[in-house]
């Protein structure tokens, strides 16, 4: 075989390779595409989410601590026995009759009520682990809805790009064939072009866009194997009840009772003086009672004896950890008042752009996307038929990319609006589906 043939031979296992690599890519790209849900996105979030299932674990670790603050301090036992006894020259004499060794035992008694006040601390921070949770699940599940909408009122604008696209494209193979024979002038072409390519960029930024989403959702639902194409029921905003039937007071009076951040520094507070309670109570010194017996090392033989133990509290009456505590304490009710007034102020701005987007789309008339997509086709349809100029062609897709364009996102703004609105209160007001 020459050298020709053998490059040539190579050129064509390079086309072969690549052109299976090409269909493997494909068909796995085809394998990973999946359809889903908002309620499915939900479902896996909950049950994959790693971020959420660690979180979990810091509510465990609380209530074993509770378990802890419980158990009572271990008695003392200590035995004490003769190393060598010179007189009889034997080593570990502790025998009744010429051996000595000791016995005792403590057992140290924690006044002032300290256990009951450590199992209470256990459990007020057992309820902030849980707060903490609940907070990061409302959390990461306004995100996932928010990401969620967004996406697919972006896969609706491309839809409608890549109709407009492929006109346009069959058109401008057209154009440039009677360009070339001199049936149209360059500058027609070109115009038609150049609405092709603007059309081109404009998808591509949309798809990066969906691309950055796609990434989070993915992240979110612990899959980056599956490209999610997302389907939403088309009675999904018709549904939704209107947010001026539901009173301002009441969202807010919904959102007191139900945002964990509010609740977690309320139980922060809580914290905060039964740790000023105990601090106070561990200026009260424990007791130590014990028991001790001496075989032979005493005034006597076999000689018992009961001891008692406390500190006197002349000097450390833990001055410093009460006034930090108290300082603690005072401090986080400061605190409680600031998350109070930022849970209001959030649901009042999100009721009002709710109400704002609402009353944008009441101006909208359902029927005018199917109208305007058929328009479109009839202005297709007509400048083929040359009926209407390149110029009018142009400017209507102009105006129907916009249009469209716009109309995704002030659907999307809106339920961006009711989402934020049930993040606001702390719970899914509206938008159950």
């Amino acid at each position: 075989m020459s050298s020709k043939d053998a490059r040539i031979a190579m050129f064509c296992r390079m086309l072969l390779c690549c052109a299976l690599l090409l269909t493997a890519k494909l068909s796995v790209q085809a394998q990973d595409t999946l359809h889903i849900t908002l309620q499915d996105a939900e479902k896996q979030f909950l049950e994959k989410n790693l971020q959420l299932l660690a979180e979990k674990y810091n509510v465990s670790i609380a209530q074993a601590e509770i378990i802890q603050a419980k158990l009572y301090n271990n008695p003392n036992l200590t035995l004490s026995g003769n190393l060598y006894n010179p007189d009889r020259k034997k080593f570990f004499d502790v025998s009744n009759q010429y051996g000595q060794y000791e016995v005792g035992i403590q057992q140290l008694i924690s006044l002032a009520g300290k256990r009951n006040k450590q199992v209470q601390l256990a459990r007020t921070n057992a309820s902030m682990a849980e707060n903490a949770f609940f907070d990061l699940l409302r959390t990461l599940r306004f995100t996932l809805r928010s990401n969620f909408y967004q996406a697919y009122y972006l896969q609706n604008s491309m839809k409608a790009y890549e109709e407009q696209i492929s006109s346009l494209a069959k058109m401008d193979a057209t154009y440039k064939d009677l360009q070339q024979k001199g049936l149209v002038t360059l500058k027609d072409a070109v115009r038609l072009r150049s609405l092709l390519y603007s059309l081109r960029a404009d998808r591509t930024n949309m798809q990066n866009q969906l691309n950055d989403l796609q990434s989070e959702i993915q992240l979110l639902l612990q899959n980056n194997h599956a490209w999610f194409v997302l389907d939403m029921p088309d009675d999904a905003i018709a549904g939704i009840p209107e947010i001026r039937q539901t009173s301002l007071q009441s969202l807010v009076d919904s959102a007191y009772a139900n945002r964990q951040d509010l609740q977690l520094a309320q139980n922060n507070l809580r914290y905060n003086q039964q740790n000023y309670n105990l601090q106070k109570a561990m200026a009260v010194p424990d007791l130590t009672l014990g028991a001790n017996f001496d075989k032979r090392g005493s005034f006597v033989d076999n000689a018992t004896f009961l001891n008692v133990g406390i500190d006197l509290p002349f000097f450390n009456r833990n001055q410093g950890n009460i006034k930090a505590a108290r300082y603690s304490m005072d401090q986080t009710k400061l605190l409680v008042q600031q998350q109070t007034q930022a849970v209001e102020n959030e649901v009042q701005t999100a009721y009002a752009k709710a109400i704002n987007t609402d009353k944008m789309l009441e101006t909208v008339d359902p029927a005018f996307r199917s109208q305007f997509e058929q328009l479109l086709q009839a202005i297709t349809d007509n400048f083929l038929k040359k009926n209407i100029s390149l110029l009018e062609l142009t400017d209507f897709y102009d105006s129907y990319k916009e249009n469209m364009l716009q109309l995704n996102q002030l659907q999307n703004a809106r339920m961006q609006a009711i989402e934020t609105l049930n993040f606001a209160v702390g719970k899914t007001m509206f938008n159950n589906k």
